[in-house]
């Protein structure tokens, strides 16, 4: 049984952070040691992005507010609201992300209508309410009142890959199954200005977006290019589990992104990838620049680099990794589904081709996963 990709989606919040601009800000912030300021630059200049979005409408300069919340923009000022403030305007502008990306997927699934999808499944890391972005989904597109319905919550960055496991093991399961995923995240909620290096590297790479797909192992005729969804792996390093974590703090989430990670990865990305590739024999000899596709979770630039230099891959494999790091940043659980996209549409001569993709959260985790893009 082939379980099929139908369709792949994106969405981002309309205000623009321009990272050259967001780094003078931050650098100017009060309270900021020198040698603050000094990891400040160093982190936002090397951080491999230009721009992000964010749902925050006052995270800009050109921002007008008599009561500023997040960021006064006449004395260019990051605020501090509670996590209860946070929280509430990912339940509000969470909501419309999920609705969007889910909507647009759902409109580019060829052959399927909102009554047919079954299970629902929403991921996220960045806030909670209840009823959750499954219910406002199921709700906003008229699905069925019946779908099945499961939140993946607070896993970070990896967390796209458990979901679309559940989604081919539900279309394996159930034949006649067609599943919504969607992973929407609001990371730019919870930047701080701080002295801490941790939380300054957080602050120059994460931002917001959202990614949906449709998924079914029904029959069809493709028109355009698609996933197969073919072997999921995951891996726990035997080290790292303090070098990245995501915790609840009093003005926001915490996150901890230690500067180790990136040599973690570096020398356990080969143990991790071994079960997935074992999972198929035709990979067996191939040295794995020779696999055509790597879409691998910019959880940063240091971390492509790493990647890129352990596995001896091509530069232009990296490509599609570095590319929606620049134009989005870091977006937690959907940036990978970005990358993904991106490989989607390139160029195609309809010979199918391998999908090698990975990414890393805390634990530290290792999710892995193999795709085939396949044409009409």
């Amino acid at each position: 049984m082939t379980v099929i990709m139908r369709s792949l989606e994106t969405a981002v919040p309309e205000t623009v952070m321009v990272q050259a601009d967001v780094r003078d800000v931050f650098a100017a912030q009060p309270g900021l040691s020198r040698l603050g300021t000094r990891l400040v630059g160093a982190a936002f200049d090397s951080s491999g992005i230009e721009r992000r979005y964010t749902a925050v409408k006052e995270m800009t300069l050109e921002a007008s507010s008599e009561d500023p919340v997040f960021f006064d923009a006449a004395d260019r000022r990051i605020l501090s609201p509670s996590t209860k403030v946070r929280n509430e305007v990912y339940a509000e502008e969470g909501t419309k992300l999920f609705i969007e990306a889910a909507s647009k997927a759902l409109a580019a699934a060829d052959g399927i209508e909102a009554a047919d999808i079954t299970h629902v499944i929403t991921v996220s890391c960045t806030g909670f309410f209840n009823p959750g972005p499954d219910y406002k989904v199921v709700r906003a597109l008229g699905l069925s009142p019946a779908a099945q319905r499961y939140h993946l919550g607070f896993m970070g960055c990896y967390a796209a890959f458990p979901a679309l496991r559940a989604a081919k093991s539900f279309c394996e399961a159930e034949p006649d199954a067609v599943v919504l995923v969607v992973a929407a995240e609001l990371c730019s909620l919870h930047v701080r200005s701080s002295n801490n290096p941790d939380t300054i590297v957080g602050s120059s790479l994460f931002a917001d977006g959202a990614a949906a797909a449709v998924i079914s192992a029904r029959e069809y005729t493709p028109t355009a290019p698609a996933l197969s969804l073919d072997f999921f792996e995951t891996v726990l390093t035997p080290v790292g589990e303090e070098s990245m974590a995501w915790n609840i703090g009093d003005e926001g989430f915490e996150m901890v992104l230690g500067t180790y990670v990136p040599h973690i990865i570096d020398e356990h990305i080969v143990g991790a990838l071994e079960p997935l590739l074992a999972r198929d024999e035709t990979l067996a000899n191939l040295q794995y620049k020779d696999i055509e596709h790597w879409a691998i979770h910019p959880g940063g630039r240091s971390i492509l680099d790493k990647v890129e230099a352990k596995l001896d891959l091509k530069e232009d494999q990296l490509v599609p990794a570095r590319e929606t790091l620049r134009d989005y940043g870091n977006m937690s659980s959907a940036t990978v589904m970005f990358v993904l996209k991106h490989i989607l549409e390139q160029p195609f001569d309809g010979q199918d081709e391998r999908i090698c993709s990975m990414a890393f959260g805390p634990g530290l985790t290792v999710e892995t996963a193999l795709f085939t893009k396949v044409g009409p």
